[in-house]
C-alpha cells in the first residue's frame, strides 16, 4: 500500500509542477492528492479510529500554519488598500540606474524579512512597473527582486513560509534563526547585487511619468501594519503560545483600526477587512493544505522515515543534505520538501535550533532562485512582468546560484569559527 501512496504522491506532484501545461490550478492536484492518500491510509490502517487519530493530528499542526498565513495575507491586504506601499514608491527619487538597483534590492530583502517573499516580490515588480520605462531593464530589476526577497525571506520566520512551518513546528525559534541566517542571506544576495550593480555602471535610467495617490490614513495603517508583524514573534516569545494566535491578535486589532477609521468615513476608504478577505490568495492557502495532508500521509506510514535512512546512508552529513534539497528546491516546490524534512528527522536526532534546520531554512528558502518557477516568488514576477523561461535561465539563474554557494559558504564559515 506504501507503494501506492508513494506513486500518487508522485503523480500529483508532478501534476502540480506542470500546472501551466496541464491548465490546472496546482491546489486542485495538491487536494486531491492529499485526500487520496488519506484514503489509502484509512484503507490500510488497523482501525479507522487509529487513522482518525492521526489525522486529527496532522490537521492540528497544519491548521496553525494555514490559520497563520490567512492572518499574515490579510493584514497585507489591508495596508495595500490603503495604498500603504505608495509611501514607499514616493520616496524613490533617484534617475540612475545602478542606485535604483541598489535600493530595490534592498528594499526587497529588508521588506522580504517582515511580509513574505511572494507578497515583496509582488510590491516590487508593481514598484518596477511604475518607475522604470525600458523592458530589458525591467526584466534584470525583476530577476534582482527574486533573488533578494528569497533571501531576505530565509533569515525571518514572517518572510518565507518554509522557514514559518519550521518556526512552527518547534524546528528552530525566533531570535535564533535571525541571527545565524541574517550574514548568509545576506551573501546570497550581495554577490549578485554587486555583479549587476557593476554591469549598470555610470547608466541612467528612463523613467515612467507617475501619477501617484496616497490615502490620508496611509502612514497610519502602514505603520500599524509593520507593527502588528514585528508583535507576533514577540507574542511567541512573552506568551509561549503558537505563532497564530499572535497572527491572529494582530489581524485583530488591524480589524479594530479600520472600523474605527471607517466610522470617520473618508470618500476613498476602502471596504477594508472583508475586502481583503476577497483579495487574499485562497488557492495558495488550499496548495498548503492538500500538500501538506499528503505529506502527512507519507510520514503516517512510514516513508519519510525510510527516505531519511536513505539520505543518511548516500550523504556525508546533514550540510550535503541541505544542499540537496536546496537545489531540489529550485525544481520542486519547498514546501513539501521542507515536510517531508520534518517528517523525516524528528526534533530528538535534531533538537531545536540545531545547525541543520537552520541550514535547511537557507538553502531551501534561496534555492528556489535558481528557475524561474522554483519559488512563489520567481512565479509571481513571471506573470507580472512576462518574462521568458529561457531568458531568466541564461541571465539570472547563475548570479541566483553564485549567491546559493556564497551562502552556503557563510554559513559554514560561520558554524567552523562561532560554532
Amino acid at each position: 500500500m506504501a507503494t501506492i501512496v508513494f506513486i500518487i504522491f508522485t503523480l500529483g506532484y508532478l501534476a502540480i509542477a506542470f500546472e501551466h501545461p496541464l491548465r490546472l490550478n496546482k491546489a486542485a492536484s495538491a487536494l486531491l492528492t492529499g485526500a487520496l492518500c488519506w484514503l489509502l491510509y484509512f484503507l490500510s490502517a488497523e482501525s479507522t479510529d487509529v487513522a482518525t487519530a492521526s489525522l486529527l493530528h496532522h490537521l492540528g499542526e497544519i491548521s496553525s500554519i494555514l490559520f497563520f498565513l490567512l492572518g499574515a495575507m490579510t493584514i497585507v491586504e489591508i495596508i495595500d488598500s490603503y495604498n500603504g506601499f505608495e509611501i514607499i514608491t514616493n520616496k524613490i527619487k533617484t534617475t540612475s540606474k545602478k542606485h535604483l538597483l541598489l535600493v530595490v534590492t534592498i528594499l526587497s530583502f529588508f521588506l522580504s524579512a517582515l511580509l513574505d517573499n511572494l507578497t515583496t516580490a509582488i510590491v516590487m515588480a508593481s514598484l518596477s512597473q511604475k518607475l522604470i520605462k525600458q523592458k530589458e531593464d525591467r526584466l534584470w530589476f525583476a530577476g534582482m527582486i527574486v533573488i533578494a526577497a528569497n533571501a531576505g525571506g530565509a533569515w525571518s520566520p514572517l518572510g518565507d513560509v518554509t522557514t514559518t512551518m519550521l518556526w512552527i513546528g518547534g524546528q528552530i525559534t525566533a531570535l535564533n534563526i535571525i541571527f545565524k541566517i541574517f550574514i548568509p542571506s545576506v551573501a546570497v544576495c550581495a554577490l549578485p547585487l554587486f555583479i549587476v550593480y557593476r554591469k549598470f555602471r555610470n547608466s541612467e535610467i528612463e523613467r515612467m511619468e507617475l501619477e501617484l495617490s496616497q490615502h490620508p490614513k496611509a502612514n497610519l495603517v502602514l505603520g500599524t501594519g509593520i507593527v502588528m508583524m514585528l508583535f507576533v514573534p514577540v507574542f511567541k516569545t512573552v506568551t509561549h503560545m503558537p505563532p497564530f494566535m499572535g497572527m491572529l491578535t494582530a489581524l485583530a486589532i488591524m480589524w479594530i483600526l479600520t472600523s474605527v477609521l471607517q466610522a470617520k468615513k473618508h470618500p476613498d476608504d476602502p471596504d477594508t477587512v472583508s475586502g481583503a478577505l476577497t483579495k487574499i490568495d485562497a488557492p495558495s492557502i488550499l496548495f498548503f493544505l492538500g500538500i501538506l495532508l499528503a505529506v502527512s500521509a507519507l510520514d503516517s506510514f512510514g516513508i519519510l522515515k525510510q527516505a531519511a535512512g536513505l539520505f543518511d546512508r548516500t550523504l556525508p552529513n546533514f550540510y550535503a543534505t541541505g544542499v540537496v534539497l536546496g537545489l531540489l528546491s529550485a525544481l520542486v516546490d519547498n514546501v513539501p520538501l521542507v515536510a517531508a524534512a520534518q517528517g523525516m528527522y524528528d526534533l530528538s536526532q535534531y533538537p531545536t535550533d540545531h545547525s541543520f534546520w537552520q541550514f535547511l531554512a537557507l538553502t531551501t528558502g534561496t534555492g528556489g532562485s535558481a528557475i524561474i518557477i522554483g519559488s512563489a516568488a520567481g512565479v509571481a514576477i513571471m506573470g507580472i512582468e512576462q518574462i521568458n523561461f529561457l531568458w531568466y535561465m541564461k541571465k539570472i539563474a547563475w548570479l541566483a546560484l553564485v549567491g546559493f554557494a556564497a551562502g552556503v559558504i557563510v554559513f559554514l564559515a560561520q558554524e567552523f569559527f562561532l560554532g
